[in-house]
């Protein structure tokens, strides 16, 4: 169910990000991250009518099911947030790209141990007499750090990107953004969708340390060049015969699916547009991706059985060699499609994004937030009162 409640959410998010940008961009993350505490609090008091297992379940599945929703809002506004905050002035521009990778990705990663190792650590704490407090703790634990983060973000400001670029007054134009950025995104959502298919029934393992590489390699040749070794390095191997290689290669394959796609994709779809339709632009893509991880979740069995069944080396091997073409096919697409980004992306994009508008005939003067700045009167000897706009007011 995980990958439909996530595109749910996501889309949920990319509609709302025309409300993000139309109000304030701190709502849909508050939002987000209240849906995740109250639906995991739920979650972990799930019961039944009369101590009912069908209704624990129902429950349970319904909670489960609006968390995720939550969990797939709060992915692309996140990441959006985190795009604009790592082009803040006070990042050293070598460093950008690896501080939105490690505020994401990394982030992620971390969560997927932690939320395994914690059932664990309950485990050992209640023993296999207690298992209902071990599931209800491990459920409910999740509130902590969304409670945290939601604490956290009432103390956060917008950002600068954010107060000088985002059409919160202005009527956002959608032909024309879609004219100049339907190729860009249909090649990052395509991509995002192989990805997904590929990683989804496979899962992912987490590569720390690619992180610092990222600032050096343009990412249009760090995933394009990881794509490739994510299709190449598997296929062919006796999986049940060469167990030992198998697994180094299958750690390289997924490590590479991690060091490229995994981290670059996010940092393109949220640097390769400006910052009045990133909401739309980023949600887009990762629920396109959110459609991938479902469809490869479904297809895999079936194309071990076509191949011969999971008793057969060919049957094996088969998702491999399906896998394997289509991160070829999405690593050409990289190539000829996607542009590799610079440290100053953000801030070239929304220039060339407004003289783009200009140059169309759209009145560029209502965005930003300049009509919400406070006026401050300046008073001088002999001289009028005057006002001038403050942003760091807004």
């Amino acid at each position: 169910m995980t990958p439909p409640i996530g595109l749910l959410g996501s889309l949920l998010s990319s509609h709302a990000a025309e409300i993000q940008y139309q109000e304030r961009l701190t709502d849909i993350r508050m939002t987000s991250s209240a849906i995740i505490i109250l639906f995991s609090g739920l979650s972990a008091a799930s019961s039944g009518a009369n101590g009912s297992v069908k209704g624990l379940l129902t429950m349970l599945s319904v909670m489960r099911f609006f968390l995720g929703v939550g969990l797939g809002a709060e992915y692309p506004s996140g990441s959006v947030s985190a795009s604009e905050q790592s082009e803040e002035e006070t990042i050293a521009k070598n460093a950008r790209h690896r501080w939105f990778a490690l505020a994401t990705d990394t982030a992620i990663d971390t969560g997927f141990v932690v939320s395994a190792f914690v059932p664990l650590v309950f485990f050992w704490i209640f023993g296999s007499n207690h298992l209902r407090a071990v599931w209800r703790m491990s459920l409910g634990f999740g509130m902590i750090p969304a409670l945290a983060v939601f604490l956290w973000r009432l103390s956060m400001d917008e950002p600068l990107r954010y107060k000088k670029d985002s059409m919160k007054h202005a009527k956002i134009p959608y032909l024309l953004v879609i004219k100049r950025y339907w190729n860009r995104l249909a090649a990052i959502s395509f991509i995002w969708y192989v990805v997904y298919f590929i990683a989804e029934p496979f899962v992912y393992l987490n590569v720390r340390w690619y992180r610092f590489l990222y600032d050096l390699i343009a990412y249009v040749y760090t995933t394009l060049s990881s794509l490739t070794m994510f299709g190449m390095v598997i296929p062919g191997f006796r999986l049940t015969k060469n167990i030992a290689a198998f697994a180094v290669l299958y750690g390289i394959f997924l490590s590479f699916g991690e060091f490229g796609p995994g981290d670059c994709l996010g940092i393109l779809a949220s640097k390769a547009c400006p910052t009045a339709v990133r909401g739309h632009y980023y949600g887009i893509a990762a629920a396109i991706g959110k459609v991938g991880a479902f469809v490869g979740t479904w297809m895999f069995p079936p194309i071990v059985k076509a191949f011969g069944g999971s008793s057969t080396d060919r049957g094996n091997t088969g998702p491999f060699w399906i896998g394997s073409g289509v991160a070829l096919l999405s690593a050409l697409v990289t190539l000829v499609f996607v542009k590799p980004l610079s440290p100053e992306g953000i801030e070239r994009e929304d220039q060339e994004f407004r003289e783009y508008l200009e140059q169309h005939g759209y009145d560029t003067t209502k965005m930003g937030m300049a009509q919400d700045a406070t006026v401050i009167t300046v008073e001088d000897d002999g001289a009028d009162k005057s006002g001038k706009f403050s942003l760091d007011k807004a």
